[in-house]
């Protein structure tokens, strides 16, 4: 039988996040991992870091600042 789980790993043990039927409890098995890095997008890093107000303030800024772009400029 081939099965695709997904787990997470902590404290040196793999626990999968959804129950495994037709396996018996001790069962041996054999694993084959595939593990997939999670990018973290940059502007992330500072979640939890500003106060609610620079939030804010920044998202205004940022709207500000985009609309003063002319998207014909980039135009050939």
């Amino acid at each position: 039988m081939v099965k695709t789980l997904h787990a997470v790993y902590e404290h040196g043990i793999l626990r999968p996040l959804e129950p495994i039927d037709d396996i018996e409890e001790n069962a041996e098995v054999e694993l084959t991992l595939s593990i997939e890095k999670k990018v973290i997008h940059p502007i992330l890093r500072f979640a939890g870091i500003l106060k609610e107000e620079e939030a804010n303030q920044m998202m205004k800024t940022v709207d500000d600042e985009f609309e003063k772009v002319n998207p014909d400029e980039w135009k050939d």
